[in-house]
């Protein structure tokens, strides 16, 4: 049956996280059977239930008068009313609701179907166009860019650029490296960034603003992890705070993470108006939008107290879940000096010297100790010698893997 799927699909990985979820489904029993169930510390995603208001939002619109028919694509007008309320609430961002916003069955969805509208499919590599792509970053972004028939070209971050990369070097890489800067259609970032949990300052935004418009580039900004945040002064902005960023960006927002609404599918693309409307075109022949109910739901949540009092003290909690990891690694297991992320539920780790590689590390940790970690190869080139973990399961739990770690000898050395 290979013959009848396209070259674009055939060469596309199964995304990490289910494979990861399958191997630990085959050896469960076995690590059951030795004392040690699998802790999972690799998926990205809150494991607390969602605010009470949108659940109990959600059982009341069941009984509205249309609610179980077709939605639209777009959204309906009262989750874009919304929308455009919070993003002018949170981050002073005026939006019209009927040209510059648009409802995405969660982020991820609608990445995918943007960068599907940017690219001109090819099998010619001469004629592939680029899409630049954090690395270390999210472990779709590249499939995605695959699977629409481009190039995802490496932006580095590291601890020696501050995780706030120069464009304009990456750029001059790219033709080095015997690219067509012609060829590259956007750039697409990520702050807080999944794994690294890094932040860009709003200069650092004002600087790749400039740089798109300067180079004729659109610019996407996955803005998933905004409201996860520990300190007040370092509140995550968004890149459309910055003056003329319309002009040449689009968003995406997620109620996936701050509302721990994973399962929910809910989001939005807010920015360019010529972008948004181009994008709505393939989506009006996609999907026909979002059940209703779950749009009532979340424009409640969005700009309510309770939502607002949701995040603050979610972020309380994985800021102490975080030191209380972290004082384990450190004192425990020796792990020494590591940055230390003042934003999302991520820490970003080196795998000890002994081991050759990130896969060969996270694989032993696991089958030897059922903690289940992701390998930072997952993420990028750069993301080899380190490994992520998601710090979303009880306190209890990451003081078990703490234990079973120095028990099991995985002392940094």
């Amino acid at each position: 049956m290979q013959e009848f799927f396209n070259d674009y699909v055939q060469s596309l990985e199964t995304y990490i996280m289910f494979r990861i979820k399958e191997t630990v489904a085959k050896i469960t029993p076995e690590l059951t059977a030795k004392g040690r169930a699998p802790i999972s510390l690799s998926m990205g995603a809150p494991t607390a239930a969602p605010p009470r208001l949108v659940i109990e939002t959600l059982k009341s619109a069941l009984e509205e008068r249309g609610a179980h028919l077709y939605s639209t694509p777009k959204g309906e007008p009262y989750f874009r009313e919304a929308i455009a309320k919070r993003m002018k609430t949170r981050f002073g961002v005026e939006l019209d609701p009927a040209t510059e916003i648009f409802s995405l069955i969660g982020s991820k969805e609608g990445l995918a179907n943007f960068i599907r509208v940017l690219l001109n499919p090819t099998t010619v590599k001469a004629d592939k166009e680029i899409i630049l792509v954090p690395d270390p970053g999210y472990a779709s972004y590249g499939e995605m860019v695959k699977v629409s028939g481009g190039i995802a070209y490496p932006v580095p971050l590291t601890p020696e650029n501050n995780f706030m990369p120069d464009m304009e070097e990456v750029l001059a890489n790219l033709v080095k490296d015997g690219f067509d800067p012609k060829k590259v259609k956007a750039l697409l970032i990520n702050y807080p960034n999944n794994p690294l949990g890094a932040i860009a300052t709003r200069e650092y935004l004002k600087n790749v603003v400039d740089f798109c418009k300067k180079h004729h580039i659109l610019l996407i900004s996955d803005a998933a992890y905004t409201e996860m945040y520990f300190k007040p002064e370092l509140k995550p902005a968004s890149v459309l705070e910055i003056e003329g960023a319309k002009d040449i960006a689009v968003e995406f927002f997620s109620l996936s993470k701050p509302y721990a609404m994973t399962g929910w599918r809910l989001g939005w693309i807010c920015g360019n108006k010529d972008a948004v409307k181009v994008f709505g075109k393939l989506k009006s022949t996609l999907d026909s939008g979002i059940f209703k109910a779950l749009q009532r739901a979340g424009a409640e949540i969005l700009n309510s107290e309770e939502g607002d009092k949701y995040i603050e003290e979610a972020n309380k909690r994985f800021k102490k879940s975080q030191e209380l990891f972290v004082k384990g690694l450190r004192e425990e297991l020796g792990w020494g000096e590591f940055n230390v992320p003042d934003a999302t539920f991520y820490l970003w780790l080196p795998i000890p010297p002994r081991y050759k590689s990130s896969v060969e590390f996270t694989d032993d940790l696991m089958h030897k100790s059922g903690i289940v970690a992701v390998p930072g190869d997952a993420f990028g080139e750069h993301g080899k010698g380190y490994f992520r973990v998601s710090i979303v399961c009880s306190d209890e739990q990451l003081s078990e893997a703490i234990r079973r770690m120095k028990e099991d000898g995985f002392i940094f050395s």
